[in-house]
């Protein structure tokens, strides 16, 4: 792969990691911890500590679960960062660099928080989908776009990027 498309994709992850990394301490520093404000009928904006994974899976379990994401979170990140250096089609490189931002974001977390902070939530009927963040919302889309370039791939050859 040629080296300026490498920085584009690693410059996504890192912008990326740094608006997630913004907006947490913005809540952090600036609302208390259970706080929400209603945006619309359907959004509030909250400050909530996730120590599990995602829909606070193992949120419960004692602490050892920091570590345990963490180690997860730093394997998926460096096989990101070998994927992104390989040829790749460009959708493919985009699903890699927004998964390697938001996995970044929630690591650092981790690492320096030992919880992830959420700040989106979304309801409706007094059902709430759990409290997100930005590196959740990049980590799903990478997702959605890994699932729609492998429906592109399936059906034809996808030109891979030159070095």
């Amino acid at each position: 792969m040629h080296p300026h498309r490498q920085a584009l994709w690693f410059s996504l992850a890192f912008v990326i990691l740094a608006a997630d990394q913004a907006a947490k301490s913005v809540v952090d520093a600036t609302t208390p911890l259970g706080w929400s404000h209603p945006v619309t009928p359907f959004f509030n904006l909250v400050h909530v500590l996730n120590p599990g994974a995602a829909f606070s899976f193992l949120a419960g379990a004692g602490g050892w679960q920091r570590w345990f994401f963490l180690a997860i979170a730093i394997a998926v990140s460096i096989w990101l960062i070998w994927m992104l250096r390989q040829p790749r089609p460009r959708s493919e490189s985009l699903a890699f660099s927004l998964i390697l931002g938001g996995a970044l974001g929630n690591a650092f977390d981790r690492a320096l928080r030992g919880h992830v902070i959420d700040y989106l939530d979304f309801h409706i009927a007094g059902w709430h989908w759990p409290a997100f963040n930005v590196a959740d919302i990049a980590i799903t889309l990478g997702a959605v776009c890994l699932v729609l370039a492998s429906f592109t791939a399936s059906g034809q050859p996808q030109a891979r990027e030159k070095a």
